[in-house]
């Protein structure tokens, strides 16, 4: 198989761990630049070029950072015209990385959130609170990833300022319950071909109520529920996602779906439960491809 990893950091772990992976298993595998690809958009020709040649892989990892989703996808979807098997579509990455969007997709399964609300005029903002049934609330910026852009406000006073200056700088946010009973702890499930591979929880460092690892969070290994291991593959399959990491809240009402990340980071999870998910992950990859293959075949 030749697989190409689309990913702007040769270096990061979780392109590395997929590079050692893929090439234990005798893959001849290239981390190519997604922002550095240009596309040669034709009639029964379609092309991906990077520094003038014309890239030709079987499938593709999509490591898109979340700001770069439109340009990232873009070049996702030209592969996908030229028939190479993505492990995440470029339509199922836009529903992750859009989180109002993402949202109102789980909000028609059996998933449950936190109550969440989204207005555009700030006249409204006391009626989203009302709605949402704060305070306390989690302010969100819609672009905001790995725990940034995301304000904890205990007061309507509060909530009014800091949604109010967001709003000036014409942000977009989503205004939701703060579950106090979580204790600045989160479940990160890691979901692979319709399975929960590894789940790890996340502790904030006592000081910030976030437990993402990237604002100074601890992991460690996590044993799962049915109903949390039910909602983490539905809630990866509502999007059309193939491999996502899912993040989830334990509230006195239940498990709640925080997120749905179609380009999960490795290390933390790896560390944690000691799983090889990027072995899992360019596995999974080799079974579609043989499935895709023998399904062509069969049609003959």
């Amino acid at each position: 198989m030749k697989l190409g990893i689309l990913s702007r950091g040769p270096g990061l772990y979780s392109t590395r761990r997929l590079v050692e992976a893929a090439q234990v298993r005798g893959h001849e595998v290239r981390v190519v630049d997604y922002l550095r690809c240009y596309m040669n958009i034709t009639s029964r020709n379609p092309q991906v070029l990077f520094r003038g040649e014309a890239l030709d892989f079987d499938a593709v990892i999509p490591r898109i950072a979340s700001r770069r989703t439109f340009y990232g996808t873009s070049v996702v979807r030209q592969f996908e015209m030229m028939g190479v098997y993505p492990s995440n579509e470029s339509q199922a990455i836009s529903r992750s990385r859009d989180k109002l969007r993402s949202l109102q997709i789980l909000s028609r399964t059996e998933v449950q959130m936190p109550h969440t609300g989204f207005a555009e005029e700030t006249q409204d903002i006391d009626g989203v609170i009302e709605a949402v049934g704060g305070p306390p609330l989690v302010v969100k910026l819609l672009q905001g990833t790995q725990g940034m852009g995301v304000v904890l406000v205990e007061s309507r006073s509060a909530a009014r300022s800091v949604i109010d200056a967001f709003r000036q700088v014409e942000a977009h946010i989503l205004i939701q319950e703060y579950i106090k009973e979580a204790n600045g702890r989160d479940i990160r499930c890691l979901v692979i071909g319709g399975k929960v591979v590894a789940a790890m929880e996340r502790v904030s460092d006592g000081a910030e109520f976030r437990a993402n690892l990237h604002q100074g969070g601890t992991v460690h290994e996590v044993e799962l529920t049915q109903t949390e291991i039910d909602y983490a593959c539905e809630a990866t399959k509502a999007h059309g996602l193939e491999s996502a990491g899912v993040d989830i809240l334990r509230s006195d009402r239940g498990p709640l779906v925080l997120e749905v990340n179609s380009s999960p980071g490795f290390e933390g999870i790896e560390t944690a439960t000691g799983v090889d998910v990027a072995g899992l992950l360019v596995d999974h990859i080799e079974n579609q491809l043989e499935f895709l293959n023998t399904r062509q075949q069969a049609s003959f």
